[in-house]
């Protein structure tokens, strides 16, 4: 599905919530394609499993850009543990 379609499938549902939706859907792409460019394909969708698994963890659905930046951190992490452990075993 295009990010144009998902954001009007958000519109339809809430129309409040489509803002809360493009701020995640543009920070979750970022992360996506700068660990893609940095790290590859393969790291690129672990580190947006580990983006999407900590924004599930949280208590609230996060409204401001601070916030969405947040996750992308936590994820970030992950990534970075990963990362370094197989630098470790290699």
């Amino acid at each position: 599905m295009n990010q144009m379609a998902l954001s009007e499938c958000w519109e339809n549902h809430d129309p409040g919530i489509a803002d809360v939706a493009k701020m995640a859907e543009r920070e979750l792409a970022a992360f996506f394609n700068a660990v893609r460019k940095l790290f590859g394909a393969t790291q690129a969708e672990l580190a947006a499993n580990d983006w999407l698994q900590e924004l599930e963890a949280t208590d609230t659905l996060p409204v401001a850009t601070r916030e969405w930046r947040s996750i992308t951190i936590h994820a970030a992490r992950r990534l970075a543990a990963r990362i370094n452990g197989s630098f470790q075993r290699d």
